[in-house]
């Protein structure tokens, strides 16, 4: 049996202009997937520069920064089987001409510096982003009583 995990992911502000949020998020939930934490915020420099904190020093540092910076974004967490696997697969390569279609970087992404989506690569950098985006009081377990049909 695969162990319920969590993903932290977050429409960038491209999702917002573009008017997909719904969309996207429609696309998670009908895998399956429970939405346990949701909010529209605007990421400061400094909560930016911890969340590419691994990307410091390289030449695209400042853009991205920049860019997730520039409006809003939806951060959310995903709760589900072998979770961040699942979203990853969802969401497609980070190369805009490797990402399948059908995947959402695939159907919604043309530029890597504008991606419309950033989802955690691994358990651990789930836990470090879930906490740095939420509290633990707004996230909220709730009960999936539809869960027997996925």
């Amino acid at each position: 049996m695969i162990m319920e995990t969590r993903c932290f992911a977050m429409l960038k502000p491209g999702v917002l202009n573009r008017r997909l949020v719904g969309e996207v998020i429609s696309r998670l939930e009908k895998k399956g997937l429970k939405l346990i934490g949701l909010k529209m915020m605007n990421i400061s420099p400094e909560l930016a520069s911890k969340h590419y904190a691994e990307h410091k020093g390289k030449a695209f540092y400042d853009s991205l920064v920049g860019y997730i910076t520039s409006a809003p974004v939806v951060a959310m967490c995903w709760q589900g089987d072998d979770c961040v696997t699942l979203v990853r697969k969802l969401v497609g390569s980070t190369s805009p001409a490797e990402a399948h279609p059908g995947t959402i970087r695939g159907d919604f992404c043309c530029h890597t510096q504008y991606n419309v989506i950033h989802a955690s690569d691994s358990d651990p950098s789930a836990e470090r982003e879930i906490n740095l985006f939420f509290k633990p009081e707004e996230l909220i377990d709730w009960e999936d009583n539809a869960s027997v049909w996925f």
